[in-house]
């Protein structure tokens, strides 16, 4: 998973992509919050981030802030890095928008771990988005169908928005993501098919006409 780390340190920023890298990642580094900042608004945006708390421009925690004030926005996991080790700083950064909260010196099983909760968690938010776009496509396709759709008494075809006639299942197939199988009803065996086939048997059982 491609993963931003946001770190100033080059010591700290050079191991964290040499983990990540081991750890079958791709690791995007940046070394102040503006550049985080603007990464995170790409259209390739990474899904994860590991950002440190204190950087030159924008901190991390404005960093979160700003990246849970986007609207319509990817998933994004944030991991916020820092040295700062008591309760009220891990508060703070929780508030801020962060999904965790790991002190400096770290351990890199411990990073390894929480890294894979968020890769889960991203991946249940995808799934997630997936099947939301998929029940308004579902709902809006139903949407098309509400209203009134004027139908010919004779042929029973439908008038389209261009002002031609197609056959209703050709209307609802294009219209929907219903498709049709033809079958006959018992009131149809009974009213047309049984009638028209004693007819053909009656006609068949006609002695044939002779010449004088």
């Amino acid at each position: 998973m491609k993963i931003l780390v946001a770190e100033d340190q080059p010591d700290s920023w050079l191991l964290l992509e040499t983990l990540l890298r081991g750890w079958g990642h791709e690791a995007v580094i940046t070394t102040d919050g503006a550049a985080a900042w603007d990464a995170l608004q790409r259209e390739d945006a990474p899904p994860l981030a590991i950002l440190d708390w204190m950087m030159p421009g924008l901190d991390g925690l404005e960093v979160c802030r700003r990246a849970r004030g986007r609207t319509n926005a990817r998933p994004l996991y944030i991991i916020l890095l820092t040295a700062r080790a008591n309760r009220q700083d891990a508060i703070d950064g929780l508030d801020a928008g962060a999904d965790d909260f790991v002190t400096k010196p770290f351990d890199p099983a411990d990073l390894r771990a929480r890294l894979s909760v968020g890769v889960r968690v991203v991946g249940l938010q995808r799934e997630l988005a997936a099947r939301i776009a998929d029940l308004e496509a579902a709902l809006a396709r139903v949407d098309h169908l509400h209203g009134i759709l004027p139908i010919c008494s004779y042929c029973k075809k439908v008038r389209t928005e261009s002002d031609s006639w197609q056959r209703v299942e050709a209307y609802v197939t294009a219209h929907s993501g219903v498709r049709f199988s033809h079958g006959v009803c018992p009131e149809c065996v009974k009213s047309v098919v049984e009638p028209e086939l004693n007819e053909l048997r009656r006609t068949r059982a006609l002695p044939g006409k002779t010449e004088p």
